[in-house]
């Protein structure tokens, strides 16, 4: 196994990932299952099509990657926000924060690695 320690991206985006299994659970308890099925695809996609980008073939791959992991990471968003604001969900407590994180992060890397292609 790689040292996703090594990789800031890799490593917030696999505890990411952890954590949004963990309030999806918490959601299929509730029988929120459409949403927590949403949440649990697109919140784990973001860390695989990260750790798919580590692995890419050029550049221009590696960009691609990383932009379908922002738009996982956009529709992670828009679901942690209607469980948010909806009044019988749990609230998803910090995962908001740690999103911005990550989206931020992805963001700059996109950003860095286009101007260099």
């Amino acid at each position: 196994m790689k040292k996703e320690n090594e990789n800031l991206i890799v490593k917030l985006s696999l505890e990411f990932a952890l954590d949004i299994i963990t309030y999806s659970e918490k959601l299929e308890e509730l029988k929120k299952y459409v949403i927590a099925r949403q949440l649990l695809k697109s919140g784990t996609s973001i860390g695989a099509n990260v750790r798919e980008a580590q692995n890419a073939e050029s550049k221009a791959d590696f960009v691609h990657k990383m932009k379908i992991a922002a738009k996982e990471a956009d529709e992670t968003e828009y679901w942690l926000t209607l469980c948010e604001l909806a009044p019988n969900y749990p609230k998803p407590e910090n995962l908001q924060e740690k999103l911005i994180s990550i989206i931020n992060i992805i963001s700059k890397i996109i950003i860095t690695s286009k101007s260099n292609l």
